[in-house]
């Protein structure tokens, strides 16, 4: 991306501070005749990226404001000068100046949207990645800031979209929450670019920005990490190490180096009649790139094991709901009885030898959509489609909380034709707003569809590990699949192989899905497990610990899925090094943060104008 002309701050303000002889940049400048007009050329003509691969030769310096005669006040200071303008007003102006910049950065946030499913051009990931550097490069930290958001509303605008069945205000509201969280990434940029070796602390700050938006608010929301948009890339072996962050890390050293080029080949403008000079110039650009692709190309020398120790029969129902959005319930019973029909078809292609009999059945998130333990038609219903097929079925059903009045659990029960219910796992994290309301009393005063969330969902306490007929599986719930510490600590627990079970009713046909189903692959890869995904109207899909999926159902049709997947007892290195990879990353880029201002401070003038 070619930089914009700017002007640096010597030939904003004039000082002359580094010039032998110079006076002090807080001395007044004597009269004089006024400036040629080739000067005023010159300075115009100064770019943006007129720097180093190191580091930026002169920083843009940030607007100077207008000072007033009399007082020796900014003009916009409204504490010296009443009447003056107000803070909304400078925020006016600095969009305005920021105007084409902003432009540029929403345009590369969209670039980033499509890196990730249903689009999957995941080579956009990296670029974007890169655009966002050069535009943040030699800014001020508020400057960086602003280009940051403005890099990422319009990213998680567009990515998150499918939540539009709940309402735009809503797609909008958790755009602005997420996009504040790059704000910073973008400051942080701004600061690090100034220092040697600025693309790696960019790509460390890019894990701290994902750390904290995995975390916070409410638990936070995972959705939009770079590695999401890798998990069929050169990148993704990568997850096998360091799971998701080292992938994201990788992502981001990679648009970083790509900048860095950038910035290298700008400043061989200068060399152009110069043969030597241009080859040595060209030379950092050349290793800058060389990088990026080494780094790209890293990934294929992990290794990812995928050799079974045993493996198991399994069927996946998709019952299919009657109406899609928000209102897929339909009437009682009715999803319970569509994924009870797909079974009871299943047992009689299985009697009749068209199928072979499964060693246990797998139902998804909500497939019964009453309590069986509190409805009798609904408890009946599911002993006879499991006694039918023979096997234990693992069924997900919202259950009412045992200690808790007025809470429900989303739980997965391993149902045995004989015992009948027995063993469950309770999902860890409910969604906000979605399966419970923070500050209900307060919010639903104000905000009526709060109500269409009557219960709060309680949070399991376990993780979901559970033995289902022949194997020892990993339950993981929905949107849980997004949490590193969820997946991971499953499969310490001892889980061969992992489920996922998910109702995507609400989002089907908007992409949503398809990202979720991207983050199974990602999980496989990262703890060489298969991942089950059970989906009550799809998408139900296989996946082997390679991240291929072998089998994959459409949205909105009854399905079964027959198939053998393979246990595994092994751990990756990912398994082993758990959260410390990302928390050593994001605290490498926040300790650069620092180091960069401190570096900052130093070097400016003192009260009497020294260095």
């Amino acid at each position: 991306m070619p930089p914009g002309p700017e002007t640096t701050a010597d030939a904003a303000d004039g000082d002359t501070v580094g010039r032998p002889g110079g006076p002090s940049s807080r001395s007044p400048r004597p009269p004089g005749p006024p400036a040629r007009p080739d000067d005023a050329t010159d300075a115009a003509k100064t770019p943006v990226l007129s720097a180093s691969a190191d580091g930026p030769d002169a920083p843009e310096a940030p607007d100077a404001p207008d000072v007033n005669p009399d007082t020796g006040s900014a003009a916009g200071d409204t504490a010296s000068r009443p009447g003056g303008p107000t803070r909304l007003s400078r925020l006016g102006r600095l969009a305005r100046r920021e105007a084409r910049r902003s432009a540029l950065a929403a345009v590369a946030g969209l670039a980033l949207t499509a890196s990730f499913p249903p689009y999957d051009l995941w080579p956009l990931s990296f670029v974007a990645v890169a655009a966002l550097a050069l535009l943040a490069r030699g800014r001020t930290a508020r400057q960086g800031a602003w280009t940051g958001f403005a890099f990422a509303l319009p990213f998680f605008f567009f990515l998150l979209r499918w939540l539009h069945v709940v309402g735009y205000d809503a797609v909008f509201g958790l755009s602005v929450i997420e996009a504040l969280f790059i704000a910073l990434l973008g400051a942080g940029l701004a600061v690090t670019s100034r220092l040697p070796g600025w693309p790696l602390w960019g790509a460390c700050l890019w894990v701290a920005q994902e750390w904290a938006r995995d975390r916070a608010p409410f638990g936070g929301f995972p959705w939009g990490r770079l590695a999401f948009a890798n998990t069929g890339s050169p990148f993704t072996p990568l997850a096998a190490l360091g799971g998701a962050p080292l992938v994201t890390f990788a992502v981001a050293l990679t648009g970083g180096l790509l900048a860095c080029a950038v910035v290298a080949a700008w400043r061989l403008r200068g060399a152009a009649g110069d043969r030597v000079r241009a080859v040595r110039a060209a030379l950092p650009a050349v290793e800058a790139a060389a990088l990026a692709a080494a780094v790209v190309l890293a990934g294929y020398a992990v290794p990812v094991p995928t050799k079974a120790v045993d493996t198991v029969d399994i069927a996946i129902v998709q019952g299919n709901v009657q109406n899609p959005g928000m209102n897929f319930l339909g009437r009682p019973m009715m999803i319970l009885n569509n994924h009870v029909d797909a079974t009871l078809a299943l047992a009689k292609d299985i009697e009749a030898g068209r199928v072979k009999k499964p060693d246990l059945v797998i139902w998804p998130e909500n497939s019964s959509d009453l309590d069986p333990f509190q409805y009798a038609e609904a408890y009946d219903r599911i002993e006879e489609a499991v006694r039918a097929v023979g096997v234990p079925v693992l069924v997900g059903a919202l259950v009412d909380h045992p200690g808790k009045p007025g809470y429900v659990d989303n739980q997965g029960i391993v149902w045995d034709p004989v015992k009948g219910p027995g063993a469950s796992y309770t999902k860890q994290h409910p969604v906000p707003f979605g399966e419970y309301v923070p500050f209900r009393q307060q919010l639903s005063k104000v905000i009526s569809r709060l109500q269409r969330v009557p219960r709060d969902f309680y949070p399991g306490d376990h993780t979901g590990v559970l033995q289902i007929g022949p194997a020892r599986l990993g339950d993981v719930i929905c949107f849980e699949v997004a949490y590193d510490e969820i997946v991971h600590d499953t499969v310490m627990a001892g889980a061969r192989a992992l489920v996922v079970q998910t109702n995507n009713a609400t989002y089907g046909r908007t992409g949503q899905p398809e990202q979720q189903l991207a983050m199974s692959r990602l999980r496989a890869v990262e703890h060489g497990r298969a991942v089950v995904t059970a989906a009550t109207s799809g998408i139900s899909a296989v996946v082997a610990p390679d991240g291929k999926v072998l089998h994959r159902s459409a949205e909105f049709t009854r399905d079964v899925i027959t198939t053998s997947i393979p246990l595994r007892d092994e751990i990756t290195v990912a398994d082993r090094a758990g959260a410390a990879p990302e928390w050593a990353l994001a605290m490498v880029g926040l300790l650069s943060c620092a180091a960069a201002i401190m570096i900052g401070r130093r070097g400016r003038p003192d009260e009497k104008g020294q260095q």
